[in-house]
């Protein structure tokens, strides 16, 4: 059967050329970073060349901005805690949005329980934040503001340079997860005016376990984890090496190649999304029409559970999601969508179709074919559906 995956912004396969930048640091360079002697020397080396490409791609100035972490959910709690407890003294308000991922909202909501107050701004039809609501939730409390590049589940490309000009005239540290933006839109750092940024290898053809967060020169967080003298000071913990090797290649590859592959997935995404909306009755596209991500498609069928859609494509070789990997299985509707103001009936069946560098015009051509039996087969089946 053919195999076709389309769940790109839940994880992406690790490049073959990643891979064998990797495999030396797990069998003959295995120093500790640490490490004085040679073994040790060879691993701090190979780390210190990582850092220089991920900030390359982070558009950092200085290499030393880049601090790497476990994932990106640990880089979004590193910011968002580093910032809430450093700053404390001077108030103990954050700004975020009613989108985020879990990995900021959840770590919000912790915050809250233990004396921080939290705004949850607003977000449109389109998925595009408030700022106007953001600009008016801050007081002279307000600590940071926390809003993600771009979306993971619709795509949408948040307004962030605005959002960062308005944190540093006010005087507030700015954070954005920009997990899932990075490699497939062009992330300048030092021109971005962001404090803070996190990210993650596994999205961009990297290995999962390795993250990184930006930390702009001069800002304080207070540390997550306590132990060793490791990230300068920054993060305890002995190195991941190979797998912040195979995030600095990663990142090197996307420097090189971001510019074609964005180009050429969003040809394909565009092929698969007018394929859908024109060949398939009652289905929608969520989000913004032109300013989201060149991979991803987040489309409602009205009438249907997606999760019977799901099922139904996985049969058929084909592999796309509802939304967001760590909500996967959850009953509970999205909260993005809900939050766009999706009427429920849609947000039910919506399914997000996420591309990635290696699908072809074959693999769409293939899901083209294949969707519109499987859509009309379970709404015959569906009570709420009516010709």
């Amino acid at each position: 059967m053919k195999k076709i995956y389309l769940d790109h912004n839940a994880t992406t396969p690790l490049d073959p050329r990643v891979l064998e930048a990797m495999l030396p640091y797990y069998k003959d360079i295995f120093g500790n970073a640490s490490s004085v002697h040679e073994f040790g020397r060879q691993a701090r080396k190979a780390i210190d060349e990582a850092r220089v490409k991920v900030a390359r791609l982070l558009g950092a100035k200085d290499p030393d901005e880049i601090v790497f972490t476990s994932s990106g959910t640990e880089s979004d709690n590193f910011a968002i805690k580093g910032a809430a407890h450093s700053l404390k003294s001077k108030g103990a308000h954050i700004i975020t949005s009613s989108i985020e991922h879990h990995a900021v909202l959840n770590t919000c909501k912790f915050l809250e329980k233990v004396g921080f107050q939290v705004t949850y701004a607003p977000v449109d039809k389109y998925g595009v934040v408030d700022i106007e609501a953001i600009k008016k939730a801050v007081t002279e409390k307000t600590i940071l503001i926390t809003i993600m590049f771009a979306n993971n589940e619709v795509g949408t490309i948040e307004p962030i340079s605005e959002i960062a000009a308005f944190a540093r005239q006010k005087g507030i540290l700015f954070h954005t997860d920009a997990v899932q933006a990075l490699g497939k839109v062009p992330i300048d750092a030092a021109r971005l005016g962001a404090d803070l940024i996190s990210v993650s290898a596994h999205k961009l053809y990297g290995p999962k376990g390795t993250g990184a967060l930006y930390i702009r020169k001069g800002v304080k967080l207070t540390p997550l984890l306590h132990g060793g003298h490791h990230e300068k000071n920054r993060r305890a913990s002995t190195e991941n090496v190979a797998g912040i090797v195979g995030f600095g290649k990663a990142a090197e590859l996307a420097v090189a190649n971001m510019k074609q592959e964005t180009r050429d997935i969003e040809e394909l995404r565009r092929t698969l999304e007018k394929g859908i909306t024109t060949g398939i009755k009652c289905a929608f596209l969520n989000g913004h029409s032109t300013n989201r991500l060149c991979n991803t498609a987040n489309i409602s069928f009205e009438y249907l559970e997606g999760e019977g859609i799901i099922l139904s494509l996985d049969m058929e070789g084909i592999a796309v999601s509802t939304g967001s990997a760590c909500t996967s299985g959850s009953l509970e509707p999205s909260h993005v969508l809900t939050a766009m103001g999706i009427d429920p009936v849609k947000t039910q069946g919506s399914i997000r179709f996420s591309l990635g560098k290696d699908n072809t015009r074959e693999d769409i051509d293939y899901v083209l074919k294949v969707l519109p039996p499987i859509i009309e087969r379970l709404r015959k089946m569906s009570p709420l559906y009516h010709e």
